[in-house]
C-alpha cells in the first residue's frame, strides 16, 4: 500500500515535469516563430491599420497572433513554475526549521539541540571561551500531571521553558530533551564561573515560582545539574555535546540526591559513584525476580506496658555479590529507578504468610514509599494480598512517614481512609522529623523508632499511648528466628491453624 502511493506520487511528478518541458517547448517554438514571421509581417500589419492600403496574408496573420497566445501561455506558465518553486523552497524550509523545534514549549528538540552544543563547542574552541552546560529535570512533575491532567501539566511545561528562556543570556542554547528534562547551554568567560553559579539559582528560583491555568495554581521545584568544557582541561577537544549533557544529567541526579530544588556543578567522582549506583539497580532488579528480597521483623512494644504488641517489617537483600545489605542502601536506588512497588508488594506479600503464625493478637506493621502513597491503585493492591493470603485486616497495620504528609497531604489522606474502612490501623513513622502539623499528628497514632536507652523510654512515656521499638528492645531478625523466639514464649500459632482462612470470605464482602 506504502509502495503504491509512493509510485502514485512518483507517476504525478513525472506527469508534470513532463507537461512543464512541453510547455517551455512551445514557448520557445513561439518565439522563433514569432521573431521569424513577424519581423516582416508585423510592420505590414501596422501600415494597413494606419493607412488601409494594405490587407495582410491571413494565415500569416492568424500565425503571428497565435504566436502572440503562446507566447502569453509561456509567460504565465514561466511564472507560475518560478512561484511554485519558492513556495515549495518556502515550505521546505518551514518543515526544515520545525524538525528541529519541540511543538509544545518552542525550545529545540534534542535531535536539534546536540547539534547546536556542538557548533558552539566549536566556535569557543576558537574563540577560548568556556562552555556550560546545565540539565533541568522538574521534581514533582508527575504528580501535577496525575491530580490536574495532562493538559495542565503541557502548561507548566511551557511556563518552565519561557522562564529558562527569559533567564538564560542571548545566544545560548534552550532544549527540551524530552518529557519534564530540560538542557541549555551558555558561552562565559574561563574565569566568569560565579556567573554561571548566578544563573542556576536565578533557573532554580523561577522555575519554583507559582503556575496558574484556568484558576488552578502549581508549584513545581527543579534539580539543576552543571557540566563545564573546564572540567576536562588535558582533553578539551574530545569533550562533545554528548558528553557533556551526560555529565551534567549526573550532576542533577546528585542533586536531587542532596534533597532536590538545588544545583550541584559535575565532579569526576560522581561518574564513578554513577556507574555503581547504575551497577546497584541492575543488580536490584534481577535480586526482586530471583527472591533475594527476604522480610526481618523487628520487635514493637507497648511503651506504658513493656508487653510486645507486634512486628515491623523491615527489608533486607541477601545478595550473592555484596552479601546482606541495609535498606538504607537499596531503597533510594530502587525508589528512583520505580523498582520500590515491585519490592515493596513481593516483601508484604511473603510478611503477610509468615505473621500467620504468630499469635493473634500480635500485629504486622509496614512502613510504605512516598512513592506508594501516590499510586492510586495501591490500596486495591493491599486488599488483594489480604484477601489472597487470608491475613486479617485487623492485624495489619501501615506506617507512612512524615515527609509523606507533607508532601501531598490530600493523596495520603484518600489513600489512608480507604484503608481504615477495610480495619487497617495507620500510624506515623518517623516521629520528630519536623514535616507534620499538631493537627495531623493528633489524627494519627505514633510509633517512636530508634529508642535505645532507658532514659529514651522514659522521656517518651509522656506523649501516652506509644508503640516503640529499637536496639533496647532487640536487633531486627528473619522470619525463622522470629518464629523460634515466639515459639518459645507461646506466641505461636500451630502451623494447622495458621494456614486457615476464615477471613478471606469476610473480607472480598
Amino acid at each position: 500500500m506504502h509502495q503504491h502511493k509512493n509510485k502514485s506520487r512518483t507517476e504525478r511528478q513525472s506527469g508534470k515535469a513532463d507537461y512543464d518541458i512541453v510547455a517551455l517547448g512551445i514557448a520557445t517554438a513561439a518565439i522563433i516563430l514569432f521573431v521569424g514571421t513577424g519581423g516582416s509581417l508585423m510592420p505590414r500589419i501596422v501600415s494597413s491599420w494606419m493607412t488601409g492600403t494594405y490587407s495582410p496574408d491571413i494565415l500569416l496573420s492568424n500565425a503571428l497572433l497565435l504566436n502572440i497566445a503562446l507566447l502569453i501561455f509561456g509567460w504565465r506558465r514561466y511564472n507560475d513554475l518560478n512561484k511554485e518553486v519558492c513556495e515549495r523552497r518556502w515550505a521546505e524550509q518551514q518543515a526544515q526549521e520545525l524538525a528541529k523545534i519541540d511543538p509544545l514549549t518552542g525550545c529545540f528538540n534534542r535531535r536539534a539541540g546536540l547539534p547546536a552544543i556542538d557548533r558552539m563547542l566549536s566556535e569557543a574552541a576558537e574563540s577560548g571561551d568556556t562552555v556550560a552546560v546545565m540539565v533541568l529535570d522538574l521534581d514533582n512533575f508527575k504528580q501535577v500531571n496525575d491530580f490536574n491532567g495532562h493538559q495542565f501539566g503541557d502548561r507548566v511545561l511551557e511556563g518552565v521553558a519561557w522562564r529558562v528562556s527569559s533567564v538564560i543570556p542571548a545566544g545560548s542554547i534552550a532544549i527540551r530533551m524530552g518529557g519534564d528534562e530540560f538542557a541549555c547551554a551558555m558561552n562565559y568567560a574561563a574565569e566568569a564561573e560565579s556567573r554561571v553559579e548566578a544563573i542556576a539559582t536565578k533557573l532554580i528560583d523561577e522555575v519554583r515560582k507559582p503556575i496558574v491555568h484556568e484558576g488552578v495554581e502549581a508549584t513545581v521545584s527543579t534539580s539543576l545539574g552543571i557540566a563545564t568544557t573546564a572540567d576536562s582541561k588535558a582533553d578539551t577537544a574530545a569533550l562533545n555535546a554528548e558528553a557533556l549533557l551526560h555529565r551534567a544529567d549526573i550532576a542533577m541526579y546528585q542533586a536531587k540526591k542532596r534533597g532536590r530544588n538545588r544545583h550541584c556543578w559535575f565532579t569526576p567522582a560522581m561518574e564513578t559513584e554513577f556507574r555503581l549506583r547504575n551497577e546497584l539497580e541492575g543488580a536490584i532488579r534481577r535480586g526482586i525476580t530471583l527472591g533475594e528480597f527476604v522480610p526481618y521483623y523487628e520487635q514493637q512494644i507497648d511503651i506504658a506496658t513493656g508487653e510486645l504488641v507486634g512486628f515491623e517489617m523491615l527489608a533486607r537483600w541477601k545478595s550473592p555479590d555484596y552479601g546482606l545489605v541495609s535498606p538504607d542502601v537499596f531503597i533510594p536506588v530502587a525508589e528512583e529507578s520505580e523498582l520500590i512497588a515491585d519490592l515493596s508488594e513481593s516483601l508484604i506479600h511473603q510478611a503477610l504468610i509468615d505473621a500467620k503464625d504468630w499469635a493473634p493478637h500480635l500485629t504486622l506493621s509496614v512502613s510504605i514509599s512516598p512513592v506508594q502513597l501516590r499510586d492510586p491503585w495501591f490500596a486495591q493492591k493491599l486488599l488483594h494480598m489480604l484477601v489472597e493470603t487470608g491475613f486479617p485486616p485487623s492485624r495489619l497495620g501501615i506506617e507512612i512517614t512524615e515527609s509523606s504528609l507533607h508532601e501531598n497531604i490530600a493523596a495520603v489522606r484518600m489513600m489512608t481512609t480507604s484503608l481504615k474502612n477495610q480495619g487497617i490501623r495507620i500510624s506515623l513513622d518517623d516521629f520528630g522529623t519536623g514535616y507534620a502539623s499538631l493537627a495531623q499528628l493528633r489524627n494519627l497514632p505514633i510509633t517512636a523508632e530508634g529508642i535505645e536507652a532507658p532514659e529514651a523510654l522514659e522521656a517518651l512515656k509522656c506523649f501516652g499511648k506509644l508503640n516503640g521499638q529499637g536496639s533496647l528492645y532487640g536487633r531486627p531478625e528473619d522470619a525463622a528466628t522470629t518464629r523460634e523466639r515466639l515459639a518459645e514464649a507461646g506466641l505461636a500459632q500451630p502451623a494447622s491453624a495458621a494456614n486457615e482462612a476464615p477471613i478471606a470470605g469476610r473480607l472480598a464482602s
